[in-house]
């Protein structure tokens, strides 16, 4: 799906308006379920990387970098997500040579490539299977609203250019739930990129206590994106942040095609891709998540997959330490909670 475009805007509109009665109802539920009892503290301290807003703003690379962080301090890292965009209900571990993004979601094959994945749309018993796996550390991709599963660190990613759109709850606005309830639940903000619209959030959670820290996406190494002109086509939440960063990479973006949100490439899509591109002599590049959604699939969006080259990126926290020390007290948390609930002697 593509998030309306009100949802975006500075001040409410005709159609926030008319939804807020339903936003309401969906404020009181949503905030009510997350003010929940958990179902399962694990025995494992649980990192969780969410976010404020329907849509995408940085989950899956900053979980990523997370787990990079807790990795080199020693732990065994293993990725806890519900698979959007897949079949599988799980409690499923995923293995990227096997599984495609039909069955378990494009997120999860990224994630898998770092470190054991499980897709499981019950938390606590995709935590248990984790566990089973002898996992140390779990980190959470989404989440956040789900009470299920206690987390021992709750990290809420914020886009620095769009921050929360209008401010109101779905489906009058991109809030998933009321923001003071989220805010309540967070540990800490991490705010991405550039821009001054996250800066009402950033206030409010400090008068509530808590940290924002900043970073930012960087393409990986590799790629001449200087090369020839570009046909750049995204299935993501922002395809347009995607364009910009192949602009900024030193791409001469010829031409740009724009999908909702973990859209499942047609024959006719990738057809029409494949053509336009042959016509206007132009190099086909999209995200990793598009093209690992490509991945295994038969016809032209196999060989879609094949002929597009793509920018990877990754998040860069700008005080890694300062992230690393709050897992680290995470863990302790969790050790502390570990060496009550044992019994003596």
């Amino acid at each position: 799906m593509k998030a309306p475009g009100f949802w975006w805007t500075s001040s409410p509109s005709p159609a926030a308006r008319l939804l807020a009665p339903v936003s309401a109802v969906w404020a009181w539920r949503a905030g009510t379920r997350m003010d929940a009892a958990p179902e399962m503290v694990a025995p494992v301290p649980v990192v969780c990387v969410g976010n404020l807003v329907a849509g995408g703003a940085g989950k899956t690379p900053t979980a990523l970098a997370v787990a990079k962080l807790a990795q080199a301090e020693g732990r065994k890292v293993g990725f806890l997500t519900r698979g959007y965009g897949g079949r599988a209900k799980g409690p499923l571990l995923v293995d990227p040579a096997v599984h495609r993004a039909a069955e378990v979601g494009d997120e999860p094959l990224l994630l898998a490539a770092a470190a054991p994945t499980v897709v499981s749309g019950d938390r606590p018993r995709g935590a248990a299977r984790l566990i089973a796996e002898g996992v140390g550390l779990i980190v959470m991709d989404d989440g956040f609203q789900n009470p299920s599963l206690a987390k021992d660190l709750a990290l809420v990613v914020v886009d620095a250019a769009s921050g929360i759109g209008n401010g109101r709850v779905m489906p009058a606005g991109p809030l998933r739930a009321p923001l003071e309830v989220q805010l309540r639940h967070a540990s800490a903000l991490v705010v991405i990129g550039e821009g001054a619209a996250a800066e009402p959030v950033v206030q409010l959670a400090a008068r509530a206590g808590k940290g924002a820290y900043r970073a930012r996406l960087e393409p990986k190494a590799g790629g001449d994106w200087a090369r020839g002109r570009l046909l750049a086509f995204a299935g993501i939440a922002r395809p347009e942040k995607f364009f910009a960063s192949l602009r900024e990479a030193g791409a001469t973006v010829a031409a740009t095609e724009a999908f909702p949100d973990h859209h499942r490439f047609s024959e006719a899509d990738a057809r029409r891709l494949i053509d336009r591109a042959a016509r206007g002599e132009l190099r086909l590049v999209t995200t990793e998540k598009d093209r690992a959604r490509m991945r295994g699939e038969p016809g032209a969006v196999g060989e879609l997959h094949d002929l597009s080259e793509m920018l990877a990126v990754e998040l860069a926290f700008e005080r890694p330490d300062e992230i690393a020390a709050l897992i680290a007290a995470a863990a302790e948390q969790a050790a502390r909670r570990g060496l009550v609930l044992s019994p003596k002697g």
